[in-house]
């Protein structure tokens, strides 16, 4: 029995307790609201992470890290970011290493001087499920997973994650990502506009693809030039690898099991001149290569065999093993016993990487959604010439005219890259010196890039 003294303190905590329970209900966003991350510096903007289910009946669940803009985020638009694979995190690739607002140094995060939370509120989705934090109590939902599925969930994730964040309902919306999200991204903005003609939910403003696979053939047959063109392998091995086997057919065969001699001879040839040395996502990167960039490998599937020394510890992954991590992103791992990079236990229809997704891109520019495909212009894996294949054929198949022609653009005082906008709804810009992440290896150019999208306008012509 409570003495006198403790009763008013007692009825004090449970109105306490029922007044956060009713604000939770308003505003369910604040059970994921991250109080502070581990080693985490000072900061004034909002985090949240947590769990949206897709599924109730196989509870399978969407993992989510949200960072509200540094500065006035009710003015911002809300970005979502997805990364590829398919199967690989865009917590542990996009947020921790490309352009999230922190990345992990020893047992301390640092702050991203050129994080994009500084010009949009950065929503980023661990996608399909199985991949990163993402889990399903059934393990068949790991089976089987195509791009029908994942562009199904991943809207069904957005309808909901806006029932827990309402105040976001209404904002402009952007969604990019680079490499596979080529697939994911379009897919996902298609049936954003489908669901918007029954019920008006999303204010969808724009997307963005970094090195983006759009069409199987372009994009990966662009590779053999590339390599010749940057000297990477002989006069002889690039007429084999065009003419007797071409990458397409080579990456055809692998996925299906059935590699002809010939294909395997012109790859192995290709692979020799090449050399396991040489990082094929940013070929003048002079270091050793952190796993944090096996986000690409199945694209890349003549590597998958291959011992590659990791001589840089990886930071993310131990980071996002740690228990006070996951506690306080409010993380659980289900079915694995650690957090990876990019999905073990994912079974990924890989032939969908042969349907091609820029007809799809052809009708968000008709439904007038603005479209940016960027490069990072040192990636050989989908290089920035099958890129421009793609974007300038699109133009003209849908009548669009320059509207900005092929030039320069800075940042600062330097190069930034080259771009060219066709119609003023479709662009293609380069980023110079960037690899097949180009935010992660140049976040200042990058950032500029995000920012001209974000706001409609042509990149900085002079500086």
């Amino acid at each position: 029995m409570l003495s006198l003294q403790w009763k008013p303190i007692a009825m004090t905590v449970a109105l306490l307790q029922l007044y956060f329970l009713k604000e939770a209900e308003s505003f369910p966003s604040l059970l994921d609201r991250i109080n502070q991350l581990p080693g985490q510096p000072p900061v004034a903007f909002q985090q949240y992470s947590g769990y949206v289910t897709v599924d109730d009946k196989s509870q399978r669940a969407l993992f989510y890290y949200f960072a509200e803009a540094e500065v006035d985020p009710a003015s911002k638009p809300l970005v979502l970011w997805l990364n590829g694979g398919p199967g690989c995190s865009s917590l542990g690739v996009g947020a921790f290493s490309e352009n999230g607002p922190f990345r992990p140094s020893g047992e301390v995060l640092v702050k991203n001087q050129y994080s994009w939370n500084r010009e949009a509120n950065m929503l980023y989705l661990e996608t399909p499920i199985g991949v990163g934090f993402s889990y399903a109590t059934d393990t068949a939902s790991y089976e089987a997973v195509n791009d029908r599925i994942t562009a199904r969930d991943n809207l069904v994730f957005l309808q909901r994650w806006f029932e827990k964040f309402p105040l976001y309902r209404n904002r402009s919306m952007f969604i990019t990502g680079e490499s596979y999200a080529g697939h994911y991204v379009p897919q996902l903005a298609e049936l954003m506009i489908q669901f918007n003609m029954k019920e008006k939910l999303f204010n969808l403003k724009g997307i963005a693809l970094g090195n983006p696979v759009l069409e199987f053939a372009t994009d990966f047959n662009s590779r053999a030039e590339y390599f010749w063109s940057h000297g990477l392998i002989s006069d002889s091995t690039y007429k084999m690898f065009t003419s007797v086997c071409n990458y397409s057919r080579y990456v055809s065969e692998y996925y299906r099991d059935t590699i002809s001699p010939v294909c395997s001879r012109v790859m192995s040839q290709v692979s020799r001149e090449t050399s396991r040395f040489v990082d094929k996502y940013d070929v003048t990167l002079d270091v050793c290569v952190a796993s944090i960039f096996s986000q690409s490998k199945v694209l890349s599937p003549q590597d998958v065999t291959e011992t590659v020394d990791v001589c840089v510890e990886d930071e993310t992954v131990n980071y996002l093993n740690r228990k006070d991590v996951q506690m306080a992103l409010h993380a659980r791992l289900v079915g694995v016993h650690q957090w990876v990079v990019c999905s073990s236990i994912l079974d990924y229809e890989l032939l969908d990487l042969e349907i091609p997704t820029i007809s799809v891109v052809g009708k968000l520019i008709k439904a007038g959604i603005p479209v940016l495909v960027y490069s990072g212009d040192q990636d050989s894996v989908i290089p920035l010439t099958g890129s421009r294949t793609l974007v300038h054929g699109l133009a003209e198949e849908l009548g669009l005219k320059t509207s900005v022609p092929y030039r320069v653009w800075f940042e600062g005082q330097q190069v930034g890259g080259w771009t060219q906008v066709y119609g003023n709804i479709l662009s293609f810009a380069t980023v110079r010196g960037a690899s097949h992440e180009a935010p992660f290896s140049q976040p200042g150019r990058s950032l500029v890039l995000f920012k001209s999208f974000l706001k409609g306008q042509p990149l900085p012509e002079a500086f």
